[in-house]
């Protein structure tokens, strides 16, 4: 652990989701992050998804969004990624952070901050 690392469960989250294309993903990360619902947002293209859908096993290029946010922030963060999501049932998880850099989880929380 960093030696100014947060103790027990940090402030922050990483919620994930996944769009079709590199554009949307671009489109939608610098949304959030202009809406300050997100302190960053990576894109990590070409991930191949397998899934079933309504009865069928589908396969699909996707791109992999991983979204830092803080707790208060979850719930709007969500209610956007409903909103703006180009996908009918948008994939929205949430994972806790045990711990995290102080220098990074105050700069994070001051960019979700307005």
């Amino acid at each position: 652990m960093p030696s100014d690392a947060t103790p027990g469960s940090a402030p922050i989250r990483i919620a994930l989701t996944n769009v079709g294309s590199v554009e949307e993903g671009r489109r939608l990360a610098r949304t959030l992050v202009e809406r300050r619902l997100a302190a960053c947002v990576n894109l990590i293209p070409n991930l191949v998804s397998i899934y079933r859908w309504q009865g069928v096993v589908e396969e699909a290029a996707e791109v992999l969004l991983v979204m830092k946010t803080t707790v208060e922030t979850l719930p709007a963060l969500e209610a956007a990624i409903r909103e703006l999501h180009p996908y009918e049932v948008p994939e929205f998880v949430v994972l806790d952070v045990e711990s995290a850099s102080q220098l990074y989880v105050d700069w994070l929380v001051g960019s979700v901050r307005e």
